[in-house]
C-alpha cells in the first residue's frame, strides 16, 4: 500500500497512523470512511532510551512492515507545536526542542509526516468515529491513566495541545487529584475517586462549557462502575475505540493536517 487514496470513487479512503507510547510504538492502515483498521497492526517496543533517533528508526520499521510510502500521521506523548517538541514525559528529554517531523521524515527517506499530541489524536478519532459521533458543539476527551490527557474538538476542528491534566483545581493539579493512578495508589473506592473527578470536570465546565465529555484511558472500560457516580452537569460517555484511537487519529492527520 503506497498512498492514501484509490482509483475508484467507491473504494475506501485510507490513511496510515503511528501511535508512539512510552512502552510501545504501533501502526496500521486505517479505512478513513469507517475508522476501522485495515488488517492487523504492527507493534514494536519503544526503544530505551527513547531518543528521537531511536524512536524514528522504530517508526520506520513499523512503516516498512506495511510497505507504506505515502504521507503518515504520528502521535507524540507530549506537547508539539508546528512539529517542534515542547515537553517530554515518557520519552527521552533530548526530544525537547527537536523538530520531530524532520527527524522522522529523514528516517523515512523524505516521506511527509504530520505530528500531533497523542490525546489530541484519540480525541479526533472518538469525535468522528467513536463516542462523540453525531455530537455537535464542543467535545472534550479526557484520558485517565498515569496522568490526565485532554483533547478539545469544536464542530470537528481540533484545538491542539490543551493540557487540562495540569489545570489547578482546588490548589492541586488535576491529574494529581483525579488520574486513575491516584485511585490505585490510594486504594480509593470508585465513589471516593469520582468525587475528585467531578471537581476536575466542573473546573473545565466553568472555563469552557463543553457539550460532551468523553472519558478515555484504561479505566473507561469499567465506566459502568463510576460514570453514573459523577455529579457534574455535562453528559459523560466512555470512549469506545480503546487502543486503536491514537492510530486512527494519526491516520486522519495523515491526509489532512488537523493540528491547525
Amino acid at each position: 500500500m503506497t498512498s492514501t487514496g484509490s482509483g475508484s470513487d467507491n473504494a475506501p479512503r485510507q490513511g496510515f497512523g503511528i501511535d508512539v507510547g512510552g512502552s510501545g510504538i504501533k501502526g496500521a492502515i486505517v479505512d478513513l470512511d469507517t475508522g476501522q483498521l485495515v488488517g492487523d497492526r504492527i507493534k514494536l517496543p519503544t526503544p530505551q532510551p527513547a531518543t528521537p533517533e531511536a524512536v524514528a528508526k522504530t517508526i520506520a520499521e513499523v512503516v516498512d512492515g506495511f510497505g507504506w510510502t505515502g504521507h503518515l500521521g504520528v502521535t507524540y506523548p507530549g506537547v508539539v507545536t508546528h512539529g517542534i517538541v515542547q515537553t517530554a514525559a515518557n520519552v527521552d528529554k533530548s526530544w525537547i526542542g527537536t523538530n520531530a517531523r524532520d527527524i522522522i521524515s529523514a528516517e523515512l527517506n523524505g516521506q511527509e509526516v504530520t505530528i500531533l499530541n497523542d490525546a489530541d489524536a484519540a480525541g479526533l478519532a472518538e469525535e468522528r468515529y467513536g463516542a462523540g459521533k453525531g455530537h455537535e458543539g464542543l467535545v472534550v476527551l479526557l484520558t485517565f491513566g498515569t496522568g490526565i490527557g485532554s483533547a478539545v474538538i469544536h464542530n470537528g476542528k481540533l484545538i491542539p495541545n490543551t493540557e487540562f491534566g495540569h489545570l489547578e483545581v482546588g490548589g492541586k493539579e488535576a491529574e494529581h487529584r483525579a488520574a486513575s493512578s491516584v485511585k490505585e495508589k490510594n486504594g480509593w473506592t470508585y465513589e471516593k475517586w469520582t468525587k475528585q473527578v467531578t471537581k476536575v470536570l466542573v473546573a473545565i465546565e466553568n472555563a469552557i462549557w463543553p457539550d460532551l465529555f468523553i472519558a478515555g484511558g484504561g479505566i473507561s472500560r469499567k465506566a459502568d462502575k463510576w460514570v453514573h457516580l459523577l455529579e457534574n452537569r455535562t453528559p459523560v460517555v466512555p470512549a469506545v475505540l480503546e487502543n486503536a484511537a491514537g492510530i486512527v487519529g494519526a491516520a486522519m492527520a495523515s491526509t489532512r493536517d488537523v493540528t491547525h
